[in-house]
C-alpha cells in the first residue's frame, strides 16, 4: 500500500544552519491552528486560591483505568495552584460557555478567583471546582506531572464525573465553533 503525502513543506527557520528536525515555532503554531480541538476549562484550587485556564489540550489518556491528560504552560498561573492542591477539574464546555472560556483564557484581564464570576460551580470528590452546567465535568487527582520544555503534562486519575447536557465547543483557526 502506498500513501500520497502531498506537498512537503520545509518548516526550518534557517535553511542552512539548523539541524534537521528543528522547525520554526511560528510555522508549527500556524499548522496547529488548523487542528480543531475541544474546548475545556481546567479548574483548580479552592476559595480565594483558585484559578484555571481554557485549553484544547485535555484528552483521555485511557478509560481503563480512567485517566485524563492535560498540558499546561509551566509559566501559567494555573500550574502552581494545581501543584499545591493536587487536583483539577476538566470542564468540557459548549457554545453557551464562550464568554466563560474567554474569561479563563485571560481575555479581559481577569485572574485567579475573578475568572469564576458569572457561573455556578460545584465540588465533587477531589474538591476541584466543576462548572454546574458543563457539557461534562471530570474530577481528577494528579497522578503524575511530567515537565518537558515549556509545558507540563499532567496525568489525572479520574475520581468523579458530572454528566451534563449539550454538545462541546470546538476551537480552530483562532475562533470558537459550535458543533451541532
Amino acid at each position: 500500500m502506498t500513501y500520497n503525502t502531498g506537498q512537503l513543506v520545509n518548516l526550518r527557520a534557517d535553511q542552512t544552519s539548523e539541524p534537521a528536525g528543528d522547525v520554526d515555532p511560528q510555522a508549527l503554531k500556524a499548522a496547529l491552528r488548523q487542528l480543531a480541538g475541544g474546548v475545556s476549562i481546567i479548574t483548580t484550587g479552592s476559595g480565594s486560591d483558585r484559578t484555571g485556564a481554557t485549553v484544547t489540550s485535555a484528552t483521555a489518556l485511557s478509560v481503563h483505568p480512567p485517566r485524563m491528560l492535560v498540558s499546561l504552560n509551566k509559566t501559567s498561573s494555573t500550574w502552581p495552584v494545581l501543584q499545591r492542591h493536587g487536583s483539577f477539574g476538566v470542564n468540557i464546555v459548549g457554545a453557551r460557555h464562550q464568554q466563560l472560556a474567554n474569561q479563563f483564557a485571560g481575555v479581559g484581564g481577569l485572574k485567579g478567583e475573578e475568572r469564576y464570576q458569572g457561573a455556578s460551580w460545584i465540588n465533587l470528590l477531589s474538591g476541584a471546582p466543576i462548572l454546574s452546567d458543563a457539557v461534562a465535568g471530570i474530577d481528577c487527582e494528579v497522578e503524575e506531572a511530567i515537565e518537558r520544555h515549556s509545558h507540563v503534562i499532567i496525568i489525572g486519575r479520574v475520581v468523579a464525573i458530572h454528566a451534563g447536557e449539550g454538545v462541546s465547543l470546538a476551537y480552530v483557526n483562532g475562533g470558537y465553533h459550535a458543533l451541532d
